[in-house]
């Protein structure tokens, strides 16, 4: 089954959070970090969206992202 759709609100702000299976790691070192901060840099800039802050742990990480230009929904 398909997970529902994700809505986004115009100016909403997130916590995304994303830790490793059984707390494991999920960054093998610092270069990892700075390629995992490269990428989301790129997806920023792709889907405009604003990063306020940011914390990487080696098992996990916290992003605080705001919308500000999400897709208006129509509801049924």
């Amino acid at each position: 089954m398909a997970r529902p759709l994700r809505i986004q609100y115009e100016n909403a702000l997130y916590h995304v959070t994303c830790r490793g299976n059984e707390r494991k790691a999920i960054f093998r070192d610092d270069h990892d970090k700075s390629l995992f901060l490269e990428l989301l840099n790129d997806g920023l800039k792709t889907y405009h969206i604003n990063l306020y802050c940011y914390v990487l742990m080696d098992n996990h990480f916290h992003l605080l992202l705001e919308t500000p230009l999400a897709k208006k929904r129509t509801r049924f």
